[in-house]
Protein backbone atom coordinates (compact mmCIF):
# COMPACT_ATOMS: atom_id res chain seq x y z
CA UNK A 1 0.00 0.00 0.00
CA UNK A 2 1.46 3.37 -0.98
CA UNK A 3 1.73 6.25 1.45
CA UNK A 4 1.16 9.96 0.80
CA UNK A 5 1.86 13.20 2.63
CA UNK A 6 -0.23 16.12 1.37
CA UNK A 7 -0.28 19.74 2.49
CA UNK A 8 -3.59 21.57 1.95
CA UNK A 9 -4.82 25.13 2.35
CA UNK A 10 -8.58 25.65 2.57
CA UNK A 11 -10.15 29.05 1.97
CA UNK A 12 -13.68 30.37 2.34
CA UNK A 13 -15.73 30.60 5.53
CA UNK A 14 -13.62 28.07 7.39
CA UNK A 15 -12.77 29.86 10.65
CA UNK A 16 -15.21 30.27 13.52
CA UNK A 17 -17.32 27.36 12.24
CA UNK A 18 -15.57 24.39 13.87
CA UNK A 19 -13.58 23.51 10.76
CA UNK A 20 -10.34 22.65 12.60
CA UNK A 21 -12.11 20.42 15.12
CA UNK A 22 -14.01 18.74 12.29
CA UNK A 23 -10.77 18.09 10.37
CA UNK A 24 -9.11 16.67 13.50
CA UNK A 25 -12.07 14.36 14.19
CA UNK A 26 -12.28 13.16 10.58
CA UNK A 27 -8.52 12.62 10.26
CA UNK A 28 -8.34 10.76 13.56
CA UNK A 29 -11.28 8.54 12.56
CA UNK A 30 -9.35 7.67 9.38
CA UNK A 31 -6.15 6.96 11.38
CA UNK A 32 -4.27 9.70 9.53
CA UNK A 33 -1.23 11.46 10.93
CA UNK A 34 -0.72 15.21 10.66
CA UNK A 35 -2.05 18.51 11.92
CA UNK A 36 -4.45 21.38 11.24
CA UNK A 37 -4.27 25.09 12.12
CA UNK A 38 -5.87 28.44 11.36
CA UNK A 39 -3.91 31.06 9.43
CA UNK A 40 -4.21 34.77 10.06
CA UNK A 41 -5.40 35.32 6.46
CA UNK A 42 -8.63 33.42 7.28
CA UNK A 43 -7.63 30.12 5.69
CA UNK A 44 -7.06 26.75 7.34
CA UNK A 45 -3.88 24.78 6.70
CA UNK A 46 -3.52 21.02 7.20
CA UNK A 47 -1.05 18.20 6.65
CA UNK A 48 -2.31 14.64 6.10
CA UNK A 49 -0.12 11.53 6.06
CA UNK A 50 -1.26 7.95 5.52
CA UNK A 51 -2.39 5.55 2.82
CA UNK A 52 -2.75 7.38 -0.50
CA UNK A 53 -6.43 6.53 -0.95
CA UNK A 54 -7.33 7.58 2.60
CA UNK A 55 -5.46 10.89 2.24
CA UNK A 56 -7.26 11.54 -1.07
CA UNK A 57 -10.63 10.80 0.55
CA UNK A 58 -9.81 13.19 3.42
CA UNK A 59 -8.94 15.97 0.99
CA UNK A 60 -12.21 15.34 -0.87
CA UNK A 61 -14.04 15.67 2.47
CA UNK A 62 -12.23 18.96 3.11
CA UNK A 63 -13.79 20.33 -0.06
CA UNK A 64 -17.19 19.96 1.66
CA UNK A 65 -16.25 20.58 5.31
CA UNK A 66 -18.67 20.68 8.24
CA UNK A 67 -22.26 21.85 7.61
CA UNK A 68 -21.79 25.53 8.54
CA UNK A 69 -18.52 26.00 6.62
CA UNK A 70 -18.45 27.38 3.10
CA UNK A 71 -15.35 26.11 1.30
CA UNK A 72 -14.32 28.32 -1.62
CA UNK A 73 -11.11 26.50 -2.61
CA UNK A 74 -8.72 23.76 -1.54
CA UNK A 75 -5.12 24.01 -2.70
CA UNK A 76 -3.00 20.90 -2.28
CA UNK A 77 0.62 20.02 -2.80
CA UNK A 78 3.10 17.37 -1.74
CA UNK A 79 3.96 17.58 1.93
CA UNK A 80 7.38 16.96 3.46
CA UNK A 81 7.91 14.32 6.18
CA UNK A 82 9.68 16.93 8.35
CA UNK A 83 6.38 18.84 8.60
CA UNK A 84 5.01 16.00 10.74
CA UNK A 85 7.40 17.16 13.47
CA UNK A 86 5.05 20.11 14.12
CA UNK A 87 2.63 17.74 15.89
CA UNK A 88 2.42 17.80 19.65
CA UNK A 89 4.42 15.06 21.36
CA UNK A 90 2.49 11.81 21.59
CA UNK A 91 -0.28 12.87 19.18
CA UNK A 92 -0.94 11.29 15.81
CA UNK A 93 -3.01 14.30 14.69
CA UNK A 94 -2.75 17.73 16.33
CA UNK A 95 -4.69 20.99 16.31
CA UNK A 96 -1.94 23.63 16.25
CA UNK A 97 -2.03 27.32 17.21
CA UNK A 98 -2.86 29.96 14.61
CA UNK A 99 0.03 31.24 12.51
Amino acid sequence: MSRAIRHVTVSGRVQGVGYRAWVADEASACNLEGWVRNCRDGSVEALFAGPTDVVAAMIASCRRGPPVARVAAVQEEDGHPDALKLRRAGEEFSVLPTI
